[in-house]
């Protein structure tokens, strides 16, 4: 199977109203020193509120992820092909993807935000 990236912009898949940038495809998360090849799709937004960017999304079932963890959370390293960040693991939901969420520069690349003018 191929896997290949996708960087996503514009409206989530969300009626949350908020615009975002995103990525989905192969990324390597990295747990306790070993790399595991994992599908990502992840979605992220910048908030005003805290000045900071927020990405999140979930990592398609990966049994090799599931034996590393056993569902338990985790600080990781996000590898994609055109960048890295550190991520934290967390719940997985009933279909056995975990949740991914950073608040950093993500590890895609975002798109220009507007400034508004003084």
């Amino acid at each position: 199977m191929q896997l290949t990236a996708t960087p996503t912009s514009g409206t989530t898949d969300h009626d949350d109203g908020k615009d975002g940038d995103g990525y989905r495809g192969p990324a390597t998360v990295t747990v306790d020193g070993v790399d595991h090849a994992v599908d990502l799709h992840v979605l992220g937004h910048f908030e005003p509120v805290d000045g900071r960017y927020h990405w999140y999304g979930r990592i398609a079932v990966h049994d090799g992820l599931d034996a590393a963890l056993a569902g338990r959370t985790a600080t990781v390293r996000v590898t994609t092909p055109v960048g890295s960040a550190e991520g934290e693991l967390s719940d997985v939901d009933p279909w056995g993807r975990y949740r991914l969420a950073g608040t950093s520069t993500p590890p895609y690349p975002v798109g220009p935000y507007p400034v508004a003018a003084p």
